[in-house]
């Protein structure tokens, strides 16, 4: 069974992103505001807590994908990781990362990756886990080679993983079934995390997934 490519969105375009992070540049320079973390706080404090207790060493090397404003790094630094990169496809995530989050946390890496282009060598090494809430997405809605955008995604995760490396991902566009689907092929399923779930029309559903594969 083939699932079918999302809607194109402006969401999945590099422009879009580039100008949203802009203007969080601009807001935490004169407001402090450090900008949203997309899908929300409690989504990600899930994924935070799950990676606490997955029983990995405080020093697994850790990349996040699309780190946006470094929230969910300076979670995990907070609770003693030691090994964290971030990398996004905009430069100017990357300056709002380092703003927001290196006063407090300079021992943090960040480094501009289009995991859709660049090669995972420039990463500087393998990784325990990958971290992914909203790239995966933003690779899907991309108006132009979507589907095949996707699968340079897959293969690029796998390589960046060690052996038995760990890939969380969440998503709002995908269900669990759909990112099992699409991983399969190179990973296994470890686990789902589980989200709160919502009941419509006599159906059960899920506002965003959270899925974690460990690398065949």
């Amino acid at each position: 069974m083939e699932d079918s490519e999302l809607d194109p969105s402006e969401l999945g375009t590099h422009k879009y992103w580039m100008e949203a992070y802009a203007k969080e540049i601009s807001n935490f320079e004169h407001n402090g505001d450090p900008g949203d973390v997309w899908f929300g706080e409690e989504s990600a404090i899930r994924v935070i807590d799950w990676i606490c207790g997955c029983g990995i060493d405080k020093n697994t090397a850790i990349i996040d994908l699309g780190c946006g404003n470094g929230y969910t790094l300076s979670e995990l630094a907070k609770e003693g990781f030691t090994n964290l990169l971030g990398v996004d496809y905009c430069t100017e995530a990357i300056t709002l990362a380092e703003k927001v989050t290196k006063r407090e946390f300079p021992e943090l890496k960040y480094q501009v990756f289009d995991i859709t282009k660049d090669n995972v060598e420039e990463l500087g090494g393998k990784f325990g886990l990958a971290h992914d809430k909203g790239t995966y997405d933003a690779v899907s809605l991309n108006p132009e080679n979507s589907k095949d955008n996707r699968q340079i995604y897959i293969n690029q995760i796998v390589d960046m993983l060690t052996d038995n490396g760990l890939f969380v991902i969440t998503s709002c566009n995908w269900t669990d079934d759909e990112l099992l689907r699409h991983f399969s092929e190179k990973m296994k399923l470890k686990c789902v995390i589980p989200t709160p779930q919502f009941k419509f029309g006599g159906k059960v559903g899920s506002v965003v997934s959270s899925v974690v594969f460990e690398k065949l």
